[in-house]
């Protein structure tokens, strides 16, 4: 598991006007809480949280936020954005205690797809049903993803969830709460075949129409 530190600074300041005088001076107000510490207001300088948020790990590994020269371990738990810019208005953190197992939804990578036969067909489509899966385990677990290889999926072929190897100490909550929850994560099968649209039947004239044509008829 990689370290990944970012800086932070405590604030004394809360309130909707503070938040805002602080993105204007190109900071993000953030929450530190959890464990049991009480709640920390604190700011983070925004291009460089910016450019951490373009990476999957912001999402998925716990990360150290050096707040004035402390470290706390800590997993996002919330990122509020501006509707249309690209500002980040507000973030939650949650303290991480090493020996409590948490639960974080991880990335799934998918190997060799090109590679395999289904992959290699012109005519098989190859869907991921899911991205990303949560797991549980003890921080020091914690995978900053999960890796499927596909070398070897055919047309026809459906990998369940239980099918992911896992690494030690950590598992899928979701398989305890039995067969019905291993899902499909990826299906390899033929491509829907095009059908000529059948060729429009004349329209119906109603009944009353047609005793009034007759009628004018006479």
């Amino acid at each position: 598991m990689s370290e990944h530190i970012i800086k932070a600074t405590g604030r004394s300041v809360e309130g909707k006007g503070a938040s805002r005088r602080l993105r204007r001076a190109a900071s993000i107000p953030a929450i530190i809480y959890g464990g049991k510490a009480a709640p920390q207001p604190v700011q983070l300088d925004h291009e460089k949280v910016w450019l951490a948020s373009q990476n999957e790990w912001f999402y998925s590994s716990i990360l150290t936020l050096d707040v004035d020269g402390k470290s706390e371990s800590v997993l996002l738990r919330d990122m509020q954005r501006h509707p249309y810019k690209q500002i980040i208005m507000h973030l939650d953190f949650q303290r991480v205690d090493e020996n409590q197992a948490i639960r974080v939804a991880v990335p799934l990578h998918f190997l060799n797809e090109d590679k395999s036969p289904a992959g290699k067909s012109a005519d098989v489509v190859v869907t991921h049903e899911l991205n990303e899966v949560e797991v549980s385990c003890l921080p020091k677990d914690l995978p900053e993803f999960l890796e499927i290889d596909l070398s070897a999926l055919s047309v026809g072929d459906i990998v369940h969830l239980s099918e992911i190897k896992l690494p030690k100490g950590v598992e899928i909550p979701e398989l305890k709460l039995g067969k019905e929850h291993d899902v499909a994560i990826v299906i390899a099968k033929h491509g829907k075949e095009e059908v000529e649209a059948p060729a429009e039947a004349p329209a119906e004239v109603p009944a009353a129409k047609v005793a009034k044509k007759d009628e004018d008829k006479k």
